[in-house]
């Protein structure tokens, strides 16, 4: 919702907001999500454009934990031509979108909140910045505890006849799909917190199949993260402590509504 649209309608009452929403074309919807659209995408292609001359610094800042466990006779490669350009440029475009996620979340709150209720708007705002942490929460953890680890292992067991020497795409590629997972599995507590708040299930229900989400947590690891049991256990572990903080808050909206009621 633009800002005009959202000051007309911030008058009324939630019902007659809510009707008011309904009787606008679907093309005036479609007009207000551009506008949003071009502003994520104008904030992007200024962060991107702004950070594009310390690309290569990024680059190293995010190959240390590689150098550190390299031995000294052993750099990074590139076994492309352009690869010494793409890589910085690729790992450009992702620190820019990082960067702008939280400004990208809040345009899709600014265009989804005219249409919820008053007692949706309450929940759903500490929601979305609980997310925003907890995404830029698993980052980190990736970052400065999982990568190293998962590199210290991988060199650890290389043969004594074989000198690592990494491409620098293959280590772009490598780390930010670790982000990625790391990132997108932080948020378990705040699924958690939703399927209990919508009532899809309850707290006594997930507390019965805990162990069942518990071998879950190990199974999905084992397909998103490299091939070995290292890195298995640095994010099912993580995985199965976020479940229980979710569920540990779930008891006690639960306790809430008990005590309302």
């Amino acid at each position: 919702m633009s800002q005009s649209n959202a000051s007309e309608l911030s008058h009324l009452p939630v019902k007659a907001e809510q009707a008011a929403l309904e009787e606008m074309p679907i093309t005036k919807h479609l007009m207000v999500l551009r506008n949003h659209l071009f502003k994520i995408v104008g904030l992007i292609l200024a962060l991107f454009f702004c950070l594009l001359p310390f690309a290569n610094k990024t680059y190293q800042v995010l190959s240390e934990p590689l150098r550190a466990q390299l031995p000294h006779t052993s750099t990074m490669i590139a076994t492309d031509v352009t690869a010494t350009f793409m890589a910085p440029f690729k790992l450009n475009f992702f620190v820019a979108l990082f960067i702008a996620m939280p400004f990208i979340l809040y345009q899709i709150w600014a265009f989804v909140k005219p249409a919820l209720y008053e007692k949706e708007k309450s929940l759903a705002l500490p929601l979305l910045i609980g997310s925003i942490c907890l995404f830029y929460i698993g980052i980190s953890f990736a970052y400065f505890v999982a990568l190293p680890s998962i590199l210290h292992f991988f060199i650890s067991v290389s043969p004594e006849t074989v000198a690592p020497m990494t491409d620098i795409n293959s280590y772009l590629t490598f780390c930010l799909k670790l982000f990625l997972v790391f990132g997108f599995t932080f948020e378990i507590p705040i699924v958690t917190l939703l399927l209990i708040m919508i009532g899809v299930v309850s707290t006594q229900t997930l507390v019965e199949k805990r162990r069942f989400i518990i071998v879950g947590c190990f199974f999905v690891a084992m397909f998103v993260t490299p091939p070995d049991a290292l890195s298995m256990i640095m994010l099912a572990i993580p995985m199965w402590m976020l479940f229980e903080i979710g569920l540990f808050f779930g008891k006690l909206i639960e306790k809430r509504r008990v005590s309302h009621s």
